[in-house]
């Protein structure tokens, strides 16, 4: 495709949900749209188990809607909530059920484009939230199920040269119902995360 930098592999998602939701950030997410890649680094994300999680898409158990999220890892896994689509990788271990939503993006190329999709010229409120990030890269159920370890995948998650940075944890948002752990990640002192920084 020749957006630069390594495709982060399969492996990497293959792990605890929480613990790639972590470790993502700073990645960039790539997103190829008529020939044109739109870019934008990974500030903030939340971590989503499976029956035993109250907030999660499989707390139900497995259904037609989420079976991405039991079956193999690295593939989009992408819902509406509130008219807004978002944007989930299914990350687990083997044999387990998990998924990391990416929450806000710090846009990095494509910024015309993606304010277009979006109709506002305020960079800071572009990506800075999961329905708003999926409206500027163009992202819809369509591209539900894209594996993005797939090096020509429309949507990919690559390594960067990543300057230092702290990362926060906090408890999710917006859920009815919470497990007792911190699932909410963030780059402190981003400012296109999407809520105050409160851990």
């Amino acid at each position: 495709m020749g957006v630069g930098g390594k495709v982060l592999p399969k492996e990497f998602y293959e792990r605890d949900s929480a613990e790639a939701a972590r470790d993502i950030l700073g990645k960039i997410l790539v997103r190829r749209l008529d020939g044109v890649f739109l870019k934008g680094m990974i500030v903030e994300t939340e971590a989503y188990y499976g029956q035993d999680d109250p907030a999660s898409r499989a707390y139900k158990g497995r259904k037609k809607f989420n079976e991405l999220m039991f079956k193999d890892v690295g593939k989009t896994f992408i819902y509406m909530v509130h008219g807004n689509w978002l944007l989930n990788i299914v990350a687990h271990p083997r044999d387990e059920v998990g998924a990391v939503l990416i929450r806000a993006l710090e846009p990095l190329e494509g910024l015309d484009i993606m304010m277009k999709n979006r109709c506002v010229r305020n960079i800071y409120s572009l990506t800075n939230g999961p329905g708003k990030l999926t409206k500027a890269l163009a992202i819809t159920k369509e591209l539900n199920g894209v594996d993005v370890t797939d090096k020509m995948s429309i949507i990919q998650v690559i390594e960067t040269i990543q300057h230092k940075f702290e990362t926060h944890d906090s408890y999710r948002i917006g859920v009815r119902k919470d497990l007792p752990m911190k699932l909410r990640f963030f780059i402190k002192g981003n400012k296109f995360v999407s809520r105050p920084q409160t851990p």
